[in-house]
């Protein structure tokens, strides 16, 4: 790692011909990749030689030299363990899929009007928590509640290695509060399904046959201006053989919703294969808690007693207006660290 770093250092200094866009994008990714590692490992390595020309200098000096050496050895070594717990934890194989773009798909699930207000706050949530790290937000499509929030919305979040940060938040949200149209204040459940799914380069094969597409246009509703309230810009693709319904109805023109929507129906296609790849393998055990299936309640949101529950890790979480704001970060790192620890301890039974 510490080779091919100073190789790209070296090729992003001296680029030779005509200046290739996308290569040199792609040299700055994998640089940012290895470059905590490879900084941490340099530095162990210029620990460790300190601590042999200490010992050498302490070899061959007086009783004062030797216990600076010797005083200086023990800081020394202490930074020696340090580092090596730091390049273990950076040696973890990261998810490929980390430092892809998003879409998110929020759906309302049980509890009526609730339920849709519901789905609503999580996407505000995730929004703002999204703009708090540098991504760009952009809407898919939405299908608003009368009564507030949305029955389904979904956007797409890009920068910042946004699958890295919320690849945890798919599976069923469950809320305990009382609902603003609730006269006698008593407490009701509701449900809202979160998937997030990795956008899928070009150079990924996904096999989509042009007959098992079944595409409509239907005129786009909300946001949007009279534009495209008033033409059928709105596309609808259904992939016949697996049922998955996608669509996309903010761009002003046909091709660009139909464009965004394919590339909406090759994630969630390619996420249904990773899947199904993960069960044959028996590997299930490294994504359960990385991912969670939609299926599965992941996380309860109670109100009155002002807690929110990950039941994956079983912690709490405290200040839940704060969370419903963006701050969501708390959560994430611990859903980050407890992947990381699954991970160095499923390598060391392996």
């Amino acid at each position: 790692m510490a080779r091919r770093f100073d190789e790209i250092d070296a090729q992003l200094a001296n680029p030779s011909g005509v200046f290739d866009q996308t290569r040199y994008t792609a040299l700055v990714k994998e640089r940012a990749q290895l470059e905590a590692p490879v900084q941490t490992y340099r530095q162990l390595c210029a620990a460790r030689a300190q601590i042999e020309a200490n010992d050498t200098l302490a070899g061959q000096g007086d009783g004062e030299l030797r216990e600076l050496a010797e005083e200086e050895n023990a800081t020394l070594r202490e930074r020696v363990v340090a580092l090596q717990a730091e390049l273990s934890r950076l040696m973890v194989p990261r998810d490929p899929n980390d430092a892809r773009d998003v879409f998110v798909e929020i759906r309302a699930g049980t509890g009526g009007d609730e339920a849709a207000i519901f789905a609503g706050d999580l996407a505000r949530m995730y929004m703002r928590f999204a703009e708090a790290k540098g991504m760009k937000t952009e809407l898919v499509s939405e299908s608003a509640s009368e009564a507030g929030g949305y029955k389904e919305i979904v956007f797409t979040l890009t920068g910042k290695e946004p699958y890295r940060y919320l690849k945890h938040e798919s599976g069923v949200h469950r809320v305990q509060r009382v609902p603003a149209t609730e006269a006698q204040g008593r407490i009701h459940t509701s449900t809202a399904t979160v998937a997030v799914l990795p956008q899928i380069e070009d150079d990924v094969e996904i096999e989509i046959k042009p007959a098992d597409l079944q595409i409509d246009t239907f005129k786009a509703s909300g946001a949007g201006g009279q534009y495209v309230n008033k033409t059928e810009s709105a596309i609808r693709i259904t992939h016949v053989p697996t049922g998955i319904v996608v669509a996309s109805q903010q761009e002003r023109s046909q091709q660009q919703n139909r464009e965004k929507a394919m590339q909406m129906l090759r994630a969630t296609l390619y996420d249904r294969k990773r899947r199904e790849q993960e069960e044959a393998v028996g590997s299930m055990r490294r994504s359960q808690v990385g991912t969670g299936e939609r299926a599965e309640k992941i996380r309860t949101y109670n109100f009155p007693q002002d807690r929110i529950t990950d039941h994956r890790i079983n912690r709490n979480f405290g200040n839940i207006r704060a969370t419903m704001d963006g701050n969501l970060e708390p959560i994430s790192e611990e859903l980050i660290a407890d992947e990381r620890a699954r991970l160095l301890a499923g390598e060391a039974v392996e």
